[in-house]
């Protein structure tokens, strides 16, 4: 979050609705790490107001007249690549379809489109849910580009230089585990923030690869998204990749992903190892949660396991991925230059527990090499 001298996070609202705009920029206003800069009422606006403020977050409606947001989104990041831009998006089947679309175009995260103003001003949930989401997004942003500044909107719009390795970082890094990595029975998934672009790319990836170990994920999404995510992963991948559902039998090279509001275990039934949906409390304000997931694979497939830790907030997935090496299995993180959030990655990065930190286009070849040993 943005303290001491350092700059409140530009943010600009999109929506046609005044009336959300008004309260949106309220509830942000109210942060003093948080200043809306502006707002608009269609993406065409929104465009324009790039080269009158300086604006480091966008909060962007997908349904508006003139331009809407799946219009205006690849413009924006045209006008300046170190955007970073938040969805609104409602809860529905055609909802998840386009916020997963603009995921995969370049947006870096989606909240639940208020389906009133009461949403907005009644419930603290919500309003704690944005604010993270920009102090988290907007943290990554500086790390990478610094606070914006017009005097620099030239040098902001071209490509910039990024550092590959966390062993640069002057303020420390981490250590990584020299050991032999086991050829493992079942490769794990942690994600959130940004995920489902990381997904899409190993997944793109790993297309034709011989993996014949059971693949299980948890992404950070609510009930409806996890469906059309395990399609687009399908479409990836080239194999069958679905929702776990409870009571099914795993199968060798089966793509399993948590259903969104539940979490996703794995138990044994005599021979076989079988999915289990559970709806025990969130774990890390998360459900599904990676921990859950972690442990059971743990307790049934024991030491011989492949956890891979992509881009996402907090550190969900951190302890059990600590349980799973202390037991002889290996972690993966994706490295911070190409995370959207190093949360997640780097909660495991800075444990000193991965065998290796990776960009994101080199994990899907470490897994093949691990995989196929």
């Amino acid at each position: 979050m943005a303290l001491g001298n350092e700059p409140p996070y530009k943010v600009m609202i999109v929506d046609d609705s005044a009336v959300i705009r008004g309260i949106i920029k309220k509830t942000l206003d109210d942060d003093p790490s948080i200043e809306v800069v502006t707002t608009a009422h269609n993406g065409e606006a929104a465009i324009k107001s790039l080269s009158k403020y300086d604006i480091e977050l966008v909060v962007l409606d997908i349904e508006m007249p003139v331009m809407d947001g799946l219009t205006a989104l690849p413009k924006l990041l045209e006008e300046d690549k170190t955007l970073e831009i938040i969805m609104f998006s409602t809860l529905t089947v055609k909802g998840a379809e386009v916020s997963i679309k603009a995921l995969q175009m370049g947006a870096a995260d989606y909240i639940a489109k208020p389906t009133s103003t009461r949403d907005i001003t009644c419930s603290k949930e919500y309003s704690n849910e944005l604010i993270t989401k920009i102090k988290a997004l907007g943290a990554a942003r500086r790390r990478k580009h610094g606070p914006k500044k017009k005097a620099f909107t030239a040098q902001m719009k071209a490509p910039v230089a990024r550092t590959t390795s966390l062993f640069q970082k002057k303020d420390g890094g981490f250590t990584l585990r020299t050991h032999d990595v086991l050829r493992p029975d079942v490769i794990a998934i942690g994600s959130s923030t940004g995920g489902p672009q990381a997904l899409g790319k190993f997944f793109t990836n790993l297309r034709g690869a011989n993996i014949t170990q059971p693949i299980f994920i948890t992404q950070h999404m609510p009930e409806t998204f996890t469906k059309i995510l395990a399609g687009h992963i399908s479409n990836f991948y080239g194999k069958e990749a679905k929702e776990g559902e409870d009571g099914e039998v795993v199968k060798n090279g089966g793509v399993y992903v948590a259903p969104g509001g539940h979490h996703m275990i794995v138990e044994k039934r005599g021979a076989e190892k079988v999915i289990k949906i559970i709806d025990t409390p969130p774990e890390n304000f998360c459900r599904p949660s990676v921990e859950p997931m972690l442990r059971s694979i743990l307790d049934v497939y024991g030491k011989k396991i492949l956890t891979v830790i992509f881009t996402g907030m907090g550190a969900d997935g951190a302890k059990a991925s600590e349980k799973v090496v202390e037991a002889g299995g290996s972690v993966v993180a994706q490295d911070e230059a190409t995370s959207v959030v190093w949360g997640m990655p780097g909660a495991v990065s800075m444990k000193n527990i991965c065998s290796a930190v990776l960009p994101l286009d080199d994990i899907a070849g470490y897994v093949k090499k691990i995989a196929n040993k």
